[in-house]
């Protein structure tokens, strides 16, 4: 092998053990992400979510389902997840000032604190490893 192809193999398996500690085997985790990496779809969506959230945009029902490409998850399984994470306190459902039907959703202050410690140490941790 040559030199790039050495530092590339580095990087990678760099990369992968840092996703496996950090995302997944992370028993420090916070409770949310056992919920949202049940499947590919939930953790596509959360991370959407919340760039969506972070960007200041409004989130109504059907901007937050259509946030993951339809090949994820049928239109039911979307409206459940998000449902459930509404049940289970993990985003908040309003209605919308303007439309009383129309209803919008923002993580709650306990998602955004997790999921803020959780982004954190992911990058502390990757610039140790």
């Amino acid at each position: 092998m040559d030199k790039d192809n050495n530092r590339s193999i580095y990087r990678a398996r760099k990369l992968i053990k840092n996703v496996l500690t950090q995302v997944i085997d992370n028993p420090k985790n916070p409770d949310f992400l056992n919920f949202f990496h049940a499947d590919t779809y939930r953790f596509y969506f959360l991370m959407s979510f919340m760039w969506e959230y972070l960007e200041g945009n409004e989130i109504s029902q059907e901007y937050a389902i259509s946030l993951v490409p339809k090949k994820y998850a049928s239109r039911i399984k979307r409206l459940q997840v998000l449902k459930q994470a509404v049940k289970l306190n993990y985003i908040s459902e309003t209605s919308s000032q303007v439309d009383k039907r129309r209803r919008i959703y923002k993580p709650t202050e306990n998602l955004l604190n997790d999921f803020f410690t959780y982004t954190d140490n992911i990058y502390i941790n990757s610039k140790a490893v």
